[in-house]
Parts: structure tokens; sequence; C-alpha cells
């Protein structure tokens, strides 16, 4: 346990180091991402048209949000046509909320990352078969590609994401996990046979 603790722990700081320099010095996690055209006017509209912070999908039905499955399956004729004919996209909006807490992110992100760096190092400590160094970093990096393919490709599929940004933030995701399985590999090994009696 003491082995998958301090693998978490620095495989998470791997991981949270990549993704400083992936975002900050490569760009890679930034790829796709633009700046609003005529941000102003555009800003000071979505502040007087939307009353609270959300996740927003627009067109929309119109239903609200407690129609029935019913309702929703006899609007999609209309709101397929809709989509068809006018802008179509996601807002996650945020009225004005006071300094941004740079710091507070960065430990949630640490957090995060080391929570990852364990839950892989666990899965490891659990997988039979793997007494190489080459195999338990193998290990690692197929679960990092399964995370990485997870919620980028459904983003991209369902929701339009730009596929320029869904490639360049899988590549950092997968990446940073090859290099945490590298430290990961290094402390969790198979144990020997009578540890398990």
């Amino acid at each position: 346990m003491k082995r998958i603790v301090i693998a978490g722990i620095l495989g998470g700081l791997t991981l949270f180091l990549w993704l400083y320099l992936a975002h900050d010095v490569l760009g890679l996690g930034e790829i796709g991402i633009k700046e609003l055209p005529n941000e102003t006017p555009v800003l000071n509209a979505m502040q007087g048209a939307i009353p609270a912070p959300g996740f927003y999908f627009f067109p929309g039905t119109g239903l609200g949000p407690n129609a029935t499955a019913a309702e929703r399956s006899a609007a999609m004729p209309e709101l397929t046509k809709k989509y068809e004919q006018v802008p179509h996209g996601i807002i996650i909006y945020h009225p004005p909320a006071g300094p941004f807490r740079f710091g507070a992110a960065l430990g949630k992100q640490f957090a995060l990352n080391v929570v990852q760096a364990l839950l892989f190092a666990l899965l490891l400590s659990r997988a039979g078969g793997l007494a190489s160094y080459a195999a338990r970093v193998g290990f690692v990096f197929v679960a990092g590609v399964l995370a990485g393919l997870s919620t980028n490709v459904e983003y991209w599929n369902w929701y339009d994401f730009p596929a320029n940004y869904t490639a360049g933030y899988m590549t950092t995701q997968i990446i940073g996990f090859l290099l945490a399985g590298f430290v990961i590999a290094a402390f969790v090994k198979k144990q020997p046979a009578e540890a398990h009696h």
C-alpha cells in the first residue's frame, strides 16, 4: 500500500507538471480555442438574456426542464429542423463572480491528478501477469488512452467540439498518462507469489 501511495503522489505530480507544460508552454491543450469576435456586445447580450449560471444547449425545444419523455420525443422533428437552420452549440455561462482564484484551481487540479494516479496505481497493483517494467507502463498507458477517449470523443460527437481541440486535448492527456505510467510502474511491481498467502 505504501508503494501505491508513493506512486500515486509522484505519478500525480508528473501528470500535473506535464499538463502545465502542455498548456502553458506547448499550447497543446489550447488548440482550437478561439476568442469571441465582437466580445463586448455578445457579453452584454448574454448578461441581459441569461438569468443564472449553467450549462446551456441551443437551440432548445422550448419545453422546459420538466418535459416528459413523450413531449421531448414529439418535439424532436421540429428541433432537428431548427438545428439545421439556426446556429447551434453549448454555453457554460457564469455571471460576474469576482476574483478568479487561480491558486485554488491549481490545488484542485493537483488533487485530481493525484487521485487519477492513485487509481491507476491501484489498478496496476491488481493486474496479474505484468512482471516487466514495460508491461506495467503499457498497462497504465492503455488505461490512459481509454480515459482520454471516453469523454473527449463523446463531446466531439454530440456537442461538435472542434476536431483539432479534441485531438490536441486527447494527445495532452494520453502523453500525460504515459509519463505518469513510467513513474507508477517503477513503484508498483508484481508481488512474489508467497505475499498473497
